[in-house]
């Protein structure tokens, strides 16, 4: 969300003080900063509201048309879109219950809370650590034994000194795709947070949004902050018309094959719900089962992220179970930490 979009969504209520804080302020050194700007341009102090005056008294200095971003396409977007948006939730406890929230269905965490934000990029770069620490041992473990004996030749052949193999660089590609279809939209923003802060230990990494199209993000993932590139990833879907849209895995897959180059040594990670509702069906099967097929037999490994319970799998117009004939490998992510752990082990 950004300022134009909280102040469209906020205007006139007592909380657009709480969204706009959320927008600006990644630090609360800044927080008095903001506290005396919001007072500036809404001609209101921060104390006045909290005793229940209303933000609307200001709002009489800013003109309806005013776009904080000053980007008038995006306003016009954002002006069609801002009633699919919820609302921002404040958490109850400020200490944030983390265990509760990591085995939270993914699917009910459609805020924009700022402590998720938080925890997700906590558990991106917990990721990172472990997976950075797990490959280096890894590699470290196995005994150079052509070094080891000629290192001991001055010990008359007895092996004194242990020689252990230097890592070598792995060159494995891990491609991302995250459907952004309106049963997937909320789930792919943690996906994103998560893969964005363990993004060092993943070699050549590319991200991509899709729905009945895809869409190349990676370069969100060089943004210095998160938020910034959170933000960025919003306004992109905006501008592709990704917001709440229809899944057609056919044309995105036949995208994908046909525009980004893949090998033998890449991992494509598929972040949805398995529902190819848009997309053609041949003898009523979904003619996207010969994309992942496809996938399958040229890349080392398709893994599916299904945020479904498995219960709903093949149920209606489910294609697990033809996903997976294909030669894709699925597994459950409903909670975040599902996600992390799946990552991970990556």
């Amino acid at each position: 969300m950004d300022a134009s979009e909280a102040y469209r969504i906020f205007k006139g209520r007592p909380e657009l003080r709480d969204a706009l804080f959320s927008v600006y302020v990644k630090d609360v050194r800044y927080a008095g900063a903001f506290m005396e700007a919001y007072e500036e341009v809404f001609g209101i102090p921060a104390e006045s509201e909290s005793e229940g005056s209303g933000a609307s008294e200001g709002l009489h200095h800013l003109k309806a048309s005013e776009n904080f971003s000053g980007n008038s396409e995006v306003e016009m977007g954002i002006e069609e879109i801002a009633q699919l948006k919820p609302e921002i939730e404040e958490l109850a406890d400020p200490s944030m219950d983390v265990a509760a929230v990591m085995d939270r269905d993914m699917s009910t965490l459609n805020s924009f809370d700022p402590e998720i934000f938080e925890l997700c990029r906590r558990l991106g770069i917990k990721i990172a650590n472990r997976r950075s620490r797990r490959l280096r041992q890894s590699r470290r473990m196995k005994p150079d034994i052509r070094r080891s004996i000629r290192k001991n030749i001055k010990h008359g052949g007895t092996v004194l000194e242990l020689i252990r193999s230097e890592p070598r660089e792995r060159k494995s590609q891990h491609i991302f795709l995250s459907d952004v279809s309106g049963s997937c939209d909320w789930i792919s923003n943690w996906f994103f947070c998560i893969i964005y802060a363990a993004q060092r230990t993943f070699y050549r990494s590319r991200f991509f949004d899709f729905d009945s199209r895809i869409v190349e993000t990676t370069h969100l993932l060089d943004e210095d902050d998160l938020y910034d590139a959170f933000r960025n990833l919003r306004e992109s879907r905006i501008r592709n018309l990704m917001i709440h849209g229809t899944s057609n895995m056919y044309t995105a897959f036949r995208d994908f094959i046909e525009g980004v180059t893949f090998t033998g040594k890449s991992y494509i990670v598929i972040l949805s719900d398995c529902r190819d509702w848009a997309g053609p069906r041949r003898d009523g099967i979904p003619e996207s089962v010969e994309l992942v097929a496809e996938m399958s037999e040229r890349a080392r490994k398709v893994l599916i992220l299904n945020p479904e319970p498995e219960k709903k799998w093949d149920v209606v117009d489910s294609c697990v179970s033809l996903y997976r004939d294909a030669g894709a490998s699925v597994m459950e992510v409903r909670t975040l930490r599902q996600l992390a752990e799946v990552i991970e082990r990556l």
